[in-house]
């Protein structure tokens, strides 16, 4: 079984930074695809970022050149550093863990907002 629990989320204002984290249990982080979903009020979750088990990144166009994700293997955890925050960032950001079965940690809030 799986669990994955975020954190770093909270509130920012614009232009500034935050890293999102994500651990998980298990043993199949090591050949999991990993990646960070955003859902914002009255819209549908998105796919902002995935890394594969190889270490290949692919992100959505709204935050590419500003946001990185990236993973730790001994730690089983993956991050999001997120720069250059803009108020339409706010959402709540989901981690995802995809292999053979999909799992989802529990969300973090982020807000950015002067």
């Amino acid at each position: 079984q799986v669990q994955l629990v975020e954190s770093g989320g909270g509130l920012v204002q614009p232009g500034g930074s935050l890293r999102l984290s994500c651990a998980a249990s298990g043993t199949i982080f090591r050949v999991a695809a990993m990646g960070w979903y955003r859902q914002a009020p009255g819209k549908q979750r998105e796919l902002i970022a995935i890394i594969t088990s190889g270490y290949s990144t692919n992100y959505a166009d709204s935050v590419k050149d500003r946001f990185t994700i990236s993973r730790d293997n001994a730690k089983k955890t993956v991050y999001l550093q997120m720069n250059s925050l803009k108020p339409e960032d706010t959402a709540v950001y989901f981690c995802n863990l995809k292999f053979n079965h999909e799992y989802w940690g529990q969300g973090t809030q982020v807000t950015v907002s002067s």
